[in-house]
């Protein structure tokens, strides 16, 4: 295919503005570009606009093609057409050699090694050009299809008695900006008491907005059985809990709790404080687990009224667990669960440090839960003991009264 006056001077201006590798590159990036349209139109058997007798398709746009060379990597546009498929003879689709690579640097990624250590192990593996930020970014989106299909699998193959609510924070750039955004995590507890990975989002912030989005988006997948969601007592989710939750009590985590404390007391006084706190979840029943709040309240009010004031206020929301099987309360009182989830997840995107926007952030997110979910199942081991389960679903229907400190707004 010829190139007109036009193409001409502005490749020539192109060239004259570049040196060395990026001459080169520009060229090649040219060349490759203007066969595979010639290609293209051999197949169709028309250029662009012409009107022949021996057309046999149209052209449907272009898709974007990375091809990287020893010069750098050359950014085309492969024509689509509106029926059948089309690739230019002059790309080999991907070889096995090149498969076996990119499952590498995926595996690499998901497992937090830095983008400078791919490119040395990529390197190691024979490419001497090793790659890019981007040629990673690109390569890792293959990831994508899998794991959105993992995010939004249906839960409705068990019902779930108990579920596990948090957030960790990471960043990301938003508008050109590094912001910090909240990845909201949920986890659950199955009625034969094995665990799964339920769901996660990123978002702005922990707002009952958010919140409630998350939320109505577990149970449109078939999230049921809830009977006990545990939590910190952010407000957003506290309001969310209460609309869409609807016959689910609200654990407040004690470990959450207990931070909270901290904030308005003497560091020096904290230990004492927290060992008689504690006190209140070592108690051998439903009605002394709640008589014990005031016993401690009365306490510790002469020399801490706002801890007082706290214990009280917090009273049915801390002791939740305590209508459920004894066997369960250590697991149920707080969030733990989670933050063995959370720490790993920090540990493999504090690597990055700064994602370039949410969906990248997402990714890698739900590649390590993935993971862990992955483990849970393939390895399983009771979370909860075999034969306690049974007592969380007193033949009660989905429809079933709100527990102790349950809310009854309706659904909006």
């Amino acid at each position: 295919m010829a190139l007109s006056q036009s193409e001409l001077t502005r490749l020539l201006q192109s060239l004259h503005s570049t040196e060395g590798l990026e001459l080169v590159r520009s060229v090649a990036e040219r060349m490759l570009q203007e066969l595979i349209e010639a290609e293209a139109a051999a197949k169709i058997g028309a250029e662009w606009n012409e009107h022949t007798e021996a057309r046999t398709n149209y052209r449907n746009g272009h898709r974007d093609k990375t091809l990287t060379t020893q010069a750098g990597d050359l950014d085309l546009a492969i024509p689509k057409l509106r029926s059948g498929s089309f690739f230019p003879c002059l790309l080999e689709r991907r070889r096995r050699i090149d498969q076996a690579l990119y499952a590498v640097i995926m595996e690499a990624y998901v497992e937090g090694v830095s983008t400078r250590s791919v490119d040395d192990l990529v390197k190691a593996l024979g490419a001497d050009t090793g790659i890019s930020k981007s040629e990673v970014s690109r390569i890792c989106a293959a990831l994508d299809e899998p794991l959105t299909a993992f995010r939004t699998r249906p839960l409705d193959h068990t019902r779930f008695p108990y579920i596990y609510l948090d957030a960790t924070y990471c960043k990301a750039r938003v508008n050109h900006q590094i912001a910090s955004r909240a990845v909201v995590i949920a986890t659950g507890v199955t009625e034969d008491g094995g665990r799964e990975v339920l769901g996660v989002m990123v978002g702005d912030s922990e707002t009952e907005a958010f919140w409630t989005e998350f939320l109505r988006h577990l149970r449109e997948r078939g999230l049921s059985g809830v009977r006990l969601v545990i939590g910190d007592h952010h407000s957003g989710l506290v309001a969310a809990i209460g609309k869409v939750m609807l016959g689910a009590a609200y654990q407040r985590c004690r470990v959450h709790f207990l931070r909270n404390v901290f904030g308005v007391i003497d560091k020096n006084a904290g230990e004492m404080v927290a060992a008689t706190i504690r006190t209140i979840f070592a108690q051998p029943g439903p009605s002394a687990v709640r008589a014990q709040v005031d016993t401690v309240a009365d306490m510790l009010g002469g020399q801490f009224p706002r801890v007082k004031k706290m214990l009280l206020e917090a009273k049915d929301d801390l002791t939740a667990f305590a209508v459920f099987p004894e066997r369960h309360w250590k697991k149920i009182q707080s969030t733990n669960p989670l933050e063995r989830v959370n720490r790993e997840i920090k540990r493999r995107t504090d690597v990055v440090q700064v994602f370039p926007n949410d969906d990248a952030l997402l990714r890698l997110v739900t590649a390590v839960l993935f993971e862990m979910h992955d483990e849970w199942i393939a390895f399983p081991r009771r979370y909860l003991p075999e034969g306690s389960m049974e007592d969380l679903y007193p033949e009660l229907p989905e429809s079933a009264p709100a527990l102790t400190n349950t809310p009854n707004a309706p659904t909006n």
